[in-house]
């Protein structure tokens, strides 16, 4: 026991001493957490700028004009009107992500359109092809704008009226039964246009519009809503990858030791190989849930996170740690050499972290990749770290996450024993 506690004090102490590896174990993952953090809302509190919209306005009617009025007034937009060739470069650079083209005689045949008396006009949509969930969003806007004003324009409109009495003349030289259907039709919306307003009285300027309105209600899994914080995510997600890097570099540690032959003088000393590798195993373990609990302190004293569920956090911690140290381990077995176990475990890292969705959302991955992801560890450790904090979940949800890394953990140091033994017999 003297030689086991000897040996992981041995390994803190090395640790510590590397100012240089601290700083990318500690410092990197709070600086990384709270820039992703902040991208992705932080704590609900920071304001999103809007997007960046280009208006082309080729159509100088009072509708046309009527729409870009609303298109600026909308909050979510950040509309500048230009020209054509201007828009379409700004676009091509990205500094617009969308620019909207509205075409000559645009109100006018758009009126005609909503009737059905012809053909419907067209607005061009010129966008960064980088971003289509942004096309898609200006589209439904526009759609709204569009649909208010060219309705309160035929409805109460000088351009209704005269666009109902040229309609209503030429459907009169027409007499099958849908061409009357719809003269009869034209000629209600005729005197409704007409219809005498009391004194002082205005005529309604609302229009048409979506026929219902959205709430939003954020979700969680506890009886208080906590809200989305963007740097509990981000910390769950920096905190994993930094720290996997950790773990590469415990094993490439014991490569360099197994390379010096200080390895092997350890194991000729009465101390077994078990007792060698459980001790760097702990001090792994123990670096690694100081590290995390470092980092997770930050965020919450400094960026507002909240650990919903801190009995259940410790347990996808630890599982987390020491899934770190039998990856340390395992590398350290398979490893054929510092160099290019380092580069081999790196990538392996980065892919991992990636498809646990730390990087970006795991829901706009393919089905395919989601799938998949539910086959590395550092997906479940992820999600439990969320269901933790900011989803406000339960023990039975962080029970499986604990588990599975557990399992992943077992695998590790299992194989990893496995091969010090046969390379110790050899």
């Amino acid at each position: 026991m003297t030689a086991f506690i000897a040996l992981v004090r041995k390994d803190l102490l090395l640790f510590f001493s590397n100012r240089r590896a601290l700083l990318v174990s500690l410092a990197l993952p709070i600086v990384m957490g709270t820039f992703f953090g902040y991208l992705f809302g932080g704590s609900g509190k920071i304001e999103t700028s809007g997007i960046a919209v280009a208006l082309v306005q080729q159509d100088a009617s009072a509708t046309a004009r009527k729409i870009g009025a609303r298109l600026k007034a909308d909050s979510a937009l950040v509309v500048s009107e230009q020209g054509l060739d201007q828009a379409r470069r700004e676009v091509g650079k990205g500094k617009q992500k969308v620019a909207i083209v509205i075409p000559p005689g645009f109100g006018e045949t758009a009126g005609a359109a909503l009737f059905g008396a012809g053909a419907k006009p067209q607005i061009v949509l010129l966008y960064d092809p980088s971003q289509p969930a942004v096309l898609a969003m200006v589209k439904g806007m526009l759609t709204q704008h569009v649909m208010q004003v060219v309705s309160n324009e035929m409805f109460n409109g000088q351009a209704g009226q005269d666009l109902t009495g040229k309609s209503i003349a030429a459907l009169e030289q027409k007499n099958d039964p849908d061409s009357l259907a719809l003269k009869d039709m034209l000629g209600s919306v005729n005197r409704y246009q007409k219809r005498p307003q009391a004194a002082g009285a205005t005529k309604a300027q609302g229009g048409m519009s979506v026929p219902f309105s959205t709430r939003e209600e954020q979700v969680s899994g506890g009886n208080k809503v906590a809200g989305y914080n963007g740097y509990a995510h981000s910390f769950a997600g920096m905190g994993v990858q930094f720290i996997l890097f950790m773990g590469i570099e415990i094993g490439i540690g014991i490569l360099l030791a197994r390379q010096s032959g200080i390895f092997n003088r350890l194991l000729a000393a009465p101390v077994s190989l078990q007792t060698v590798l459980l001790a760097r195993a702990v001090s792994a373990a123990m670096i690694a849930l100081l590290l995390l609990s470092s980092m997770f302190a930050f965020a919450v004293l400094v960026l507002g996170v909240r650990i919903s569920n801190p009995v259940g956090f410790a347990g996808v911690a630890l599982a987390f740690a020491l899934l770190t140290a039998s990856f340390g381990l395992f590398i350290a077995a398979f490893g054929k050499n510092p160099e290019a176990a380092r580069g081999i475990s790196v990538f392996a890292t980065l892919i991992m972290v990636m498809l646990g969705g730390a990087w970006v959302p795991s829901f706009m991955f393919p089905p395919w990749v989601q799938s998949a992801a539910m086959l590395v560890p550092t997906k479940w450790a992820i999600d439990g770290f969320d269901a933790m904090t900011w989803r406000a979940q339960g023990l039975e949800v962080a029970l499986p996450t604990i588990v599975v890394q557990l399992g992943f953990s077992a695998v590790f140091a299992l194989l990893a024993i496995w091969k010090f033994k046969r390379e110790q017999r050899a």
